[in-house]
């Protein structure tokens, strides 16, 4: 049994490492990409966004092009009485072509407008990507912290097993009490519910990650779940300028402006007339008594921008307070993603200072403690509760590491999505 106890404070070292996966580590980054990439090629809702950006730019040269010509046809002046067409000197067949020209640029302004659409689309797109990318890296940090768990709590098991093979040995000599028996039973069988809750929470992970990447939710998923310390070193003020720079939905809002600038200047415009032009054939049919010559007219219609105080004028104006509307918009949205980024450099400033500490002070103390513990309870200088604390109390830190462990890793996702471009 002594025996036991020493082969046991030896493997606490094995049992309880900080980073148990060794190897596998050095494949975690590369299997988050390629799950990111799957999902960026498969994903519902980009593909939805790739065929909006599709239509929209089918969008542009319609704008920019003129009206189709019209071709009419009619008869003109023909007698009542008899409906004969070669009766009367002014009865025509009539063959009309007219094109409408709107008044110069205000079609190039239409297709502006119109691309513009295309540049909102395209930047609604790129916000998609980010928020795809986003929602893998969690769903994929948080299936690997839970695997991270899982194989705590199973080695947790283990030593907990041992534990009660000992407490066992100790009672059947005499040494022992029935209590510590059935403490380390009653702890073991804590150890197992938590199994079988990690183990419905890893499901649940897998599930969130193949409907992201358009599987089956059943789908098995194999993966290196070993975490690392992502390093930080980007200043607050940096990522701020980066967010102005690259975060689609600013691009986006700065390109909704645009187009209403666009429309203003169009609006404008419609102050000054359109134009119709036209040429008409007069064909006439001659009868026994006069050859009679064919007519050829031309003409030229403008509109009258008559009621411009109430139409065009408000028009102007609606486009103003539009362009109005998306400034504050914007600096809004702006605003709320300097907020964002603060909080999270914040919370990474934490949640670095809380991983340093468990890794180089709590976690070697409580692992001290129960070697220590291991050592007094084999020469009965400890009692049993407080070796079974102190497992406890290591278990729940290591459980603790790898939780802060994952939300910094969760807070750099986020960060990445709010200042819209790949940090780490």
């Amino acid at each position: 049994m002594r025996r036991n106890l020493i082969g046991m404070c030896i493997a606490l070292s094995l049992i309880f490492p900080l980073n148990s996966w060794g190897q596998e580590a050095l494949h975690f980054r590369q299997k988050l990409s390629e799950f990111i990439s799957i999902a960026l090629e498969s994903n519902p809702r980009l593909l939805e966004a790739q065929n909006r950006i599709k239509f929209h730019k089918e969008i542009p040269s319609q704008a920019g092009s003129l009206d189709d010509p019209m071709l009419t046809f009619g008869i003109m002046n023909a007698p009542v009485d008899t409906f004969v067409l070669n009766q009367e000197a002014m009865t025509q067949k009539q063959i009309t072509l007219s094109q409408k020209f709107p008044f110069p640029g205000k079609l190039g302004l239409r297709e502006n407008i119109a691309a513009k659409n295309v540049t909102v689309t395209e930047q609604d797109y790129e916000e998609r990507k980010l928020e795809i990318k986003r929602q893998v890296k969690q769903a994929y940090f948080e299936l690997c912290f839970v695997l991270a768990a899982m194989d705590i709590t199973k080695q947790n098991k283990s030593l907990l097993e041992q534990f009660i093979k000992i407490t066992e040995s100790k009672y059947s000599v005499g040494k022992g009490i029935q209590q510590d028996v059935l403490k380390a039973q009653v702890e073991l069988s804590k150890i197992m519910d938590r199994l079988i809750g990690l183990n419905k929470r890893k499901e649940a992970e897998q599930a969130k990650l193949n409907t992201l990447m358009s599987r089956l939710p059943q789908e098995p998923i194999f993966i290196s779940h070993g975490i690392t310390k992502t390093p930080y070193l980007f200043k607050l003020e940096e990522l701020q300028t980066m967010a102005l720079d690259h975060r689609p939905v600013l691009k986006e809002l700065q390109a909704i402006k645009e187009k209403y600038q666009l429309a203003k200047r169009l609006a404008e415009k419609e102050y000054y007339p359109d134009f119709n032009v036209g040429i008409r054939y007069g064909l006439r049919e001659s009868n026994r008594r006069f050859d009679r010559p064919d007519f050829i007219s031309g003409f030229v219609g403008v509109n009258i921008p008559l009621w411009h105080k109430s139409k065009q004028s408000r028009k102007v104006m609606e486009q103003v307070y539009k362009t109005d509307m998306v400034q504050e918009t914007f600096n809004d949205s702006r605003n709320n993603i300097f907020l964002k980024i603060k909080g999270i450099t914040d919370e990474e400033a934490r949640t670095g200072e809380t991983l340093s500490l468990i890794k180089t002070g709590i976690l070697p103390q409580a692992r001290q403690s129960l070697e220590a513990a291991l050592a007094g309870y084999s020469v009965d200088k400890v009692d049993f509760l407080t070796l079974l604390n102190n497992q406890v109390t290591l278990f729940n830190w290591e459980i603790k590491y790898h939780r802060e462990l994952t939300t910094y890793e969760k807070n750099l996702a986020d960060l990445e999505r709010t200042v819209g471009k790949d940090l780490f």
